[in-house]
């Protein structure tokens, strides 16, 4: 039975198809606002919420809408909706929004308003400033007055008319869909609709009709027809003419464009209001007379770097100018020279060199801005071309007044009093030319007078920054505080100080006298054709090419290696890594029971919720005890039961969660848990595995110092807490055991009472040391032992039980005293039975009562407890078992000791969603991808079981716990329990779901403990204790509890745990408070389509709402009205408790379909308006949570609140856990990549370089402040396909500030598979080439200040661009040498020079290639700070072994090729990784298709170089030198050819080599066709590799065609090496080898035509034509061994240089596509492309082959890619040849 209440969501509205039904009056989201006096609903028993909805009520006096009948239970919603014409349900949305909101704002006053019944004033102002800050600061820039007509007086009519504003905000927004990302544009359609609310509550008159004042739109769904439609079709026609992202971003507009255009008032001119549909903004205008572009033009080109970060650029080439001057004279110390006249005048170059690269500047900006210019920005054009103009002026004066200093001093022989006048001529025009530079430096110092400037909209100030900059509405007011000013540029100065220096002394400083030795250098014997005759220039520029590149990126370096110090000693004094195990943990345990009462307990409420210093103070007081362990605050817990109870409660939950995980076993449970005070015992309980053998221990001290005083004997015992508290836990625990056992009012009964109290009585004295032998403890200890054993047993022996007692009781009575007393005086001391008849053997015979089974087993529990004490002999360390419980567990406890601000109550936090987008992803693993197997035989559940092996075993045991009998129930009647566990190990919807409904419950739990008495905890501990029924590890989403009745039987007692701990308490009312503060929005756009399919998926996140109160799921609707006409609704649904289905809650309807930009945005867009709250976490799919994390949510809230430098935080950066890291060595790669960055790395970008952007979730926004700033990331197609980094740039822009805290974190997954870290990768640098060429990324560059700009640049595009700068230097230095040795001047330098200086140069730019190695040091600083410094160097060298260099350097490679390709030719697109496990054996064809062009091709070139290198030059005779000049670049080479089958599972397995050979082949001759996709034919593959090429631009193509020429090299440096020349170095050689080339295309196309005409019919004649050739060939070559001196390594040598050439003309062509693609010569193209390819791919299968041939190295592959789980017992080589054990 279907239990959803909605039909299907895509349906038509047509004959045969009823309407939807009705939706029920009494569906609500959180509050049930429509019934507040009948519903007894939790939420509201808070005076606030109904405060505010009688607020909302008062509109009895405002005139009513017209043709509306209005009703009495309608508010100022309704009227607002009503008169504008808003949908319903987004009035009903917008009304809880608005009252959930207000409510919240209220509860969190300090001190509470005066009448808690009404709405207090001051929280609506407050919420009507924050929501209507952007459009206030909007009309403030565009010189406009506020519709804003506000009374200064706190009455009702001042309050509703601010309840007005925001209601009509709220709407406007609620209905905009696309439109949110233009959040001037809403801003412009607010300001014309509270004008015109404005004149309805004036009870104005219409000019026009005499009648009273209406809105220029009303009617029903008018505000979504009449305005947001014409501007969605205005985005949607755009978009559409962009060609799918394919056109240049020049040609049409994005968002941003459309938005920008309200940034001037020509949108109050043009558009007008009502809207005029004619105006030149909207798309039915014709599109020559269309706005164009706004505020920027998106152009692709390479030079984009340079505008962008103009000063860094200008910067480093005015430095490396200089210290080449400062060299030239080859002094030993730069001062030395500076000494120099001539050389302090030629430093004055740098002024021409500044002002020529002004000019340059000034010419990017005209050429790639032009069409900003129009009519109307007139001034903008005129401003590019004065720029131009001025900065050509300096050039030229700079150049004359240089040039007459030099004039003066030759004429006078020396520098005479006249040249040095014409110097400080020269020095004097210098400081008018930077005196803006002087300017911005002052305002650097001054930072709050430069933030006025900017922030103050004064047209004056506009007239005289229009010269520096255009005004925008963003990007002012960005400066930071002069403190966080000092302490970035500190950090700056020490990376360019260390950068200068190591570039002057150790690359530019050696190579000048290797450069004037070469450019001296006459005569040189050249050996080929030579077109610069005597000049050696060229050799210089390529001696110097590599080393120039890597000064320009190895910033980049230095970056890595000051950040990974700097955020070490950041983390280090943010006490990060102190716990980082279990064994800490012991150490710090009694303490960390006090920090968390300190941080999670909220203190008592104050008067003021302002931090006064006396209480800043005391707060940094008691986390300094808590911290290093001053004093003793568990004494004070130890006092407070409360306390105690509370604390206890809390851990428990947490270890109950991890048993609900399956992370900890039954056992471990109970060596963690903290049981409830019961027995009258005095201590705290610590965890068992606290206490462990220390029980023993004192017995053992016992025994040493018998003779001791008791005093001396109880310090020693109380110097460790935990003994303590075992010794008096045991003896407690013991005494109340055996007086439980012992029948009441029987004579044994009383003896042992005596007994005990006679004992206490020397304790209180004492003396026991002095009355007691200490050595007859250890024999006691050990009949308790058999006492507990006995109890403990399946079969009860009371006759053993009553013997042991009796030996206890002789021990007790005759051998622990010191003085034996006879029998009479223990008589009359009531130690003895009174009548004497009584023998001692007759003893407790029948006084014992034993506790029943079925009725107490909680006695048994904690009979378990005391054995434990009792008999533990060793330290516990490795409890619990599990490595992520440790971590977990290490992580919290640590966290609670950082620095946190103070827990509010439930009730007064900022209330917050979680929003995740989802499309069409796993939501629950289904059977039977559980159970196939894939070629191997291995599936996906045997994979899981060998990973998480502990973890099956506890989820085994939980199972037979709840009654499963026999393992194949899991596939029947438990298969759901079975997925689940699955589905919670993957990168599954249902484990972000449970993770993120922690939040949920922890929010339940900590409403309890806030509001609960003393006395509900007292009692309440104690009916957790004596709750009998089992607790059932299910429902971890929503807390549920069941109970199993199953026989306490001695096996299963560890079973009869408390329920889930604090939820019996709950009174009720818990999670109304809970669903006030948290709600969760699942996005799922295509759930209706889902259910319309019947899809399995469905039905999954169904039974998610189902178990789950607060989770809510959004999705897009399609509703079919008639022929091609469809309706598209924003749906919000959740499962309804009470109606037991389905239930829709709003439907607001689209003005069409939500994606015309990027997918995942647009997603969030649409269901953004259902999420409520002062924040809104963003959860990816790939995430997870944990419960002891979500405790921590509501201090972290609390951030908002505070200053981090001059701004409150807008978004709180949070610290994610990569939990995917233990699937494979990769996994691991780049789990510990990705965690340096999400640590450390974020960590230096909040503190101290302020640049941390938004990188993604699960970053915590401060959501008002963005949903009206344009929303949670940017949705332009493509430009914005890193849609979530684009949100940082937004935030920093408009004057937000980002902050990252790392006291509690989230889980997430990461790609675990090359194949998928590989698409990922180039994704992330796709979408880094499209940030290239964006707005944000030029006006951050232009904005920021210049220490900030250098931390935007190395924090983001910078890390790729010098990623392709240090790709670029291998290429650089590999070309250089190619051709220094091929031309013959390597040879000359050798003979002429004994001075192997020059060759030092050279090998140090491979050091500083080497030093790419130093990137890798945030790793090793991050795990040093977390694990150690030794864990942290063996996991360093255990990830080289496991070959770790190889995949970050073959990840450069992806890198590199799609940021560089992106830049130059677009095509970014979105990849879609895949989530799923490594477990499969990629095909060689599939690598090949994914790698080809990326890396293989690029590493043949370089092995092609390197070869011919080592052929050609005499340095390489010497093999020393050789490998150490090379070693690099074959590293290189090898890394990028082998990786992919190095980490490849089954990579050089044999059998699947000679498959895999067998596939690329029928892959490469198989034909394209349009039903072929690329990986079935070559052909379909190689034209969709050259996509790019045929959207890419002139200069695009025209830089492709140069760059393709470096291949004809080889050809023209090869050709005169050959013996068959005889050392002819004329210019007819070279074009006399073009001879080859066309016969061996000639006999290459002989070949192919005689195999299309008779290969298949006349196979002889083709037989015969093959035969012809190869006799011709042999022929020829045997005459050319005869008559020349033609030798079989000129055949060799030819192939190495014929080859590269056919491989440029290929690549030429592919350029010219549109030229040729028509001509006879494309086919003959295409097959020689697929040559070509046939060999690449045979190149790089070779090494393959031979590895696989070898035996041994399928093993060691097999260890070095799963050596991780190997850790975790796993034996992957036994799953990959598919033997399972039964």
């Amino acid at each position: 039975m279907n239990l959803r209440q909605r039909p299907l969501a895509t349906r038509r509205r047509e004959t045969g198809y009823p309407p939807p039904p009705p939706r029920p009056s009494e569906v609500y989201n959180i509050i049930p606002i429509h019934d507040l006096l009948l519903t007894d609903h939790p939420s509201l028993r808070y005076p606030e919420v109904r405060a505010v909805a009688a607020a909302l009520r008062l509109v009895d006096d405002l005139r009513k809408p017209p043709f509306v009948q209005w009703m009495p239970d309608m508010d100022l919603m309704d009227w607002v909706g009503h008169f504008f014409g808003f949908q319903a349900d987004n009035v009903r949305n917008q009304r809880e929004h608005l009252v959930l909101h207000l409510a919240n704002s209220q509860m969190r006053l300090t001190p509470p308003p005066p009448s808690p019944d009404a709405l207090y004033p001051a929280v609506v102002h407050n919420f009507r400033k924050q929501l209507l800050k952007n459009y206030t600061s909007w009309c403030s820039y565009l010189g406009r007055r506020s519709s804003l007509w506000l009374s200064h007086r706190n009455d009702t009519a001042g309050l509703r008319r601010e309840l007005m504003y925001i209601a009509l905000y709220l709407l406007i927004w609620g209905e905009a869909a696309n439109l949110r990302f233009m959040p001037e544009c809403l801003c412009y359609i607010f300001h014309h609709m509270a004008m015109e609310l404005n004149h309805i509550v004036e009870d104005d008159i219409d000019k026009d009709t005499g009648r009273p004042f209406l809105p220029s739109i009303s009617g029903q769904n008018a505000f979504l027809k009449c305005v947001v439609m014409p501007i969605y079709q205005t985005i949607k026609v755009e978009v559409e003419s962009s060609r799918n992202g394919s056109a240049p971003h020049s040609a049409w507009r994005n968002y941003d464009d459309l938005n920008e255009y309200f940034w001037s008032r020509r949108c109050f001119y043009s558009l007008k209001w009502p809207i005029d549909p004619s105006s030149t903004y909207f798309a039915s205008t014709d599109k020559s007379l269309r706005v164009g572009k706004t505020g920027f033009v998106e152009q692709r080109s390479f030079w984009n770097v340079f505008r962008s970060f103009d000063r860094l650029w200008v910067g480093l080439i005015l430095f490396l100018q200089a210290m080449i001057i400062v060299a030239w004279p080859e002094t030993d110390y730069p001062w030395q020279a500076l000494e120099k006249r001539d050389v302090q005048v030629e430093l004055l170059t740098i002024f021409i060199t500044w002002s020529g690269l002004r000019f340059w500047q000034a010419i990017l900006d005209a050429g790639t801005q032009y069409s900003l210019v129009s009519r109307e920005t007139k001034l903008l054009g005129l401003r590019m071309v004065l720029k131009g103009l001025v900065a050509l002026t300096w050039t030229i004066v700079f150049g004359v007044f240089y040039g007459q200093i030099w004039i003066q001093k030759n004429s006078d022989g020396n520098w005479s009093g006249e040249a040095n006048r014409k110097i400080f001529v020269f020095l004097e025009t210098a400081l008018v030319f930077i005196i803006p530079e002087l300017l911005a430096l002052a305002l650097f110092v001054l930072p709050w007078i430069r933030i006025l400037i900017e922030e103050l909209d004064w047209s004056v100030i506009y007239v005289f920054t229009w010269w520096f900059h255009t005004r925008i509405f963003v990007g002012r007011g960005v400066r930071e505080g002069l403190v966080n000013n000092i302490k970035y540029a500190l950090f700056w100065a020490v990376v360019l100080i260390s950068k200068i220096c190591f570039s002057y002394f150790l690359q530019i400083s050696p190579l000048v006298g290797p450069t004037k030795a070469l450019l001296k250098a006459r005569n040189i014997t050249y050996q080929w054709h030579e077109f610069f005759g005597n000049t050696n220039r060229l050799s210089v520029i390529l001696i110097w090419a590599p080393v120039i590149i890597i000064y320009f990126m190895d910033i980049q370096i230095w970056y890595s290696i000051f950040s990974a110090f700097v955020g070490g000693a950041i983390g280090l004094f943010s006490h990060l890594g102190e716990i980082r195990n279990i064994g800490q943990l012991r150490l710090r345990f009694q303490f960390f029971a006090s920090a968390m009462q300190f941080n999670l307990m909220p203190e008592e409420q104050m008067s003021t919720t302002k931090a006064t210093m006396v209480r800043k103070l005391r707060d940094a007081i008691h986390r300094l005890k808590l911290r290093y362990g001053l004093g003793q605050p568990f004494k004070k817990i130890e006092s407070s039961q409360v306390e105690a109870t509370r604390f206890a409660l809390i851990w428990n939950e947490i270890i109950i969660t991890m048993r609900e995980e399956d992370l900890i076993s039954d056992q471990d449970f109970e060596l963690l848990e903290l049981p409830p005070n019961c027995w009258n015992i005095r201590v705290i309980r610590w965890p068992c595995a606290l206490l462990c053998n220390e029980l023993l221990l004192a017995l053992s001290q016992a025994s040493e110092l018998a003779d001791f005083p008791d005093r001396f004997l109880w310090s020693r015992i109380c110097a460790n807490e935990y003994r303590r508290c075992a010794v008096i836990e045991a003896y407690d625990s013991i005494k109340y055991l055996i007086t439980l056992i012992i029948k009441e009012e029987t004579e044994e009964k009383s003896i042992v009472m005596k007994l005990l109290y006679v004992i206490e009585e020397t304790i209180g004295r004492e003396e026991l040391t002095r009355d007691y032998k200490m050595t007859v403890l250890p024999q006691i200890h050990a009949k308790l032992i058999s006492l507990v054993e006995l109890l403990m047993s399946l079969s009860k022996d009371i006759s053993e039980i009553v013997n042991v007692l009796q030996a206890l009781y002789e021990l007790a009575v005759r051998e622990f005293p010191k003085l034996k007393k006879p029998i009479a005086i223990l008589r009359q001391e009531g130690l003895a039975p009174r009548d004497p008849g009584t023998d001692a053997g007759f003893l407790f015979e029948n006084a014992i009562e034993l506790p029943d089974d079925d009725e107490d087993s909680i006695f048994y529990r904690h009979l378990r407890r005391l054995h434990t004490i009792l008999t533990s002999r060793d330290k516990m360390q490795n409890v619990p078992s599990n490595l992520e419980a440790r971590r977990r567990i290490a992580f919290f406890s640590n966290s609670l000791f950082m620095n946190m601000p103070r827990a509010p109550y439930v009730e007064k936090m900022m209330a917050f969603s979680v929003l995740t987008p989802y499309y069409d992803e796993e939501v629950l693993f289904g059977k039977e991808s559980l159970r196939s197997e894939n070629e191997d035989g291995i599936s996906t559940l045997f994979y899981l079981q060998r990973i998480y092996e502990d973890e099956w075993r506890n989820f085994l045991e939980r199972m037979r716990r709840d009654g499963m009998e026999d393992e194949n129930e899991l596939w029947t009647s438990r298969v759901r329990d079975l997925r689940q566990w699955a589905s919670y190990r993957g990168q599954t919807l249902s484990r972000t779901v449970r993770g993120m409904m922690y939040y949920y419950r922890a929010l339940k739990m900590l409403s309890f403990l806030d509001l609960a008495s003393e006395m509900d905890i007292r009692i309440g501990s104690q009916d957790i204790a004596s709750h009998l029924s089992l607790r059932h590890y299910g429902s971890a989403g929503n807390g549920r509890l069941n109970s199993v009745q199953t026989p306490p039987t001695p096996q299963n007692r560890n079973l009869n745990r408390a329920a889930s701990g604090v939820s019996l308490l709950f009174k009720g009312n818990e999670h109304g408070i809970a669903l006030m503060k948290f709600t969760y929005v699942i996005t799922c756009q295509v759930y209706g389509e889902q259910k319309a399919k019947k899809e399995s998926k469905a039905d999954e996140i169904f039974n998610l709402l189902k178990n789950n109160e607060a989770l809510r799921v959004a999705y897009v609707d399609e509703v079919h009205l008639g022929r091609e006409e469809v309706e598209y609704y924003s749906v919000l649904v959740k499962y309804d408790q009470q109606l037991q289905r389905e239930v829709e809650i709003y439907r607001v309807q689209l003005p069409g379909p939500i994606k015309l930009g990027e997918g995942k945005p647009e997603n969030q867009n649409h269901a953004i308006i259902f999420t409520r709250g002062d924040a809104v976490q963003t959860i990816d799919m790939n995430q997870d949570n944990y419960f002891e994390e979500a405790l921590k949510m509501r201090n972290l809230l609390e951030e908002f609140k505070k200053f981090y430098g001059i701004r409150r935080p807008t978004i709180l950066g949070v610290r994610e856990n990569i939990f995917t890291g233990s699937v494979s060595s990769l996994a691991w790669f780049m789990s510990a990549q990705e965690m340096s960055f999400v640590t450390l790395g974020q960590r230096v970008l909040a503190n101290p370089l302020k640049v941390r952007m938004h990188y993604g979730h699960p970053d915590v926004f401060d959501r008002f402040w963005f949903l009206t700033r344009g929303g949670l990331s940017k949705a332009s197609r493509l430009i914005n396909i890193s849609e979530d980094i684009f949100a940082g740039f937004n935030c920093t822009l408009r004057g937000g500030n980002v902050t990252h805290h790392e006291y509690i974190q989230v889980g997430k997954g990461r790609d675990v598979g090359l194949n998928q870290i590989s698409m990922f990768e180039a994704k992330v640098a796709s979408g880094n080439g499209e940030q290239v060429l964006s707005r944000d990324v030029y006006r951050l560059g232009h904005r920021l200040d210049f220490f900030r700009m250098l931390s935007v640049f190395y924090s983001t595009i910078g890390y790729y661009f010098n990623s392709l700068l240090l790709v670029l230097t291998v290429y650089a230095f590999l070309w250089g040498r190619l051709y220094l040795a091929l031309s013959g001047v390597e040879k000359a330098v050798k003979d002429r020079s004994n001075d192997i200086k020059s060759l030092q140069v050279i090998l140090n730019q491979q050091f500083v290639v080497q030093l790419g190695l130093f990137t890798a040091l945030p790793m090793v600083v991050e795990n040093s700070l977390e694990h150690g410094f030794l864990p942290a160097v063996w996991d360093f060298i255990t990830m080289q072994l496991q070959l770790a260099s190889f995949f970050f350097t073959f990840s450069m490679g992806t890198r590199t090729h799609f940021f560089g390709r992106t830049i130059l030719h677009g095509g970014a697109k979105y990849r879609a990784t895949g989530r799923g496990f490594v477990v499969q054996h990629k095909s060689f064809a599939e690598n090949y298709r994914l790698y080809a062009r990326s890396h293989f091709v690029k590493a043949i070139e370089l092995g092609v170089i390197l070869i011919v290198y080592a052929s050609q030059s005499p340095l390489a005779k010497s093999t020393f030198v050789y490998i150490l000049m090379t070693i690099s670049s074959w590293f290189l080479v090898v890394s990028w050819i082998m990786s992919p089958f190095i980490f490849n599972p089954s990579g050089f397995d044999w059998l699947k080599t000679v498959y895999d050979y067998e596939d690329f082949m029928r892959w490469i001759w198989n034909g394209g066709g349009m039903l072929n996709k690329a990986d079935q034919s070559w052909e379909t593959w190689w034209h969709e590799e050259q996509d790019h090429l045929r959207t890419t631009g002139l200069w695009g193509k025209l830089l492709e065609i140069i760059l393709d020429l470096r291949f004809f090299f080889f050809q023209y440096g090869v050709v005169y090496h050959l013996k068959i020349v005889g050392g002819d170095t004329s210019i007819a050689v070279y074009l006399l080898s073009w001879i080859y080339m066309v016969v061996a295309i000639g006999i290459y196309i002989i070949i192919a035509y005689a195999r299309d005409k008779y290969a298949a019919k006349k196979h002889m004649y083709y037989r015969l034509v093959q035969l012809i050739v190869i006799l011709v060939m042999a022929l020829l070559i045997t005459i050319l061994l005869k008559f020349t001196k033609f030798n079989f390594v000129d055949l060799v040598k030819s192939f190495l240089a014929f080859i590269p050439t056919g491989w440029g003309l290929i690549s030429i062509a592919l350029v010219l596509r549109p030229f040729l693609q028509s001509t006879i010569v494309w086919e003959t193209l295409v097959s020689l492309a697929r040559l070509y390819d046939m060999l690449f791919g045979i190149i790089v299968m070779a090494p393959m082959a031979l590895l696989s041939w070898l035996p041994g190295f399928q093993e060691m592959q097999t260890r070095v890619l799963f050596n991780e789980a190997f850790s975790r017992g796993l034996q992957i080589s036994m799953i990959l040849a598919g033997k399972k054990s039964s």
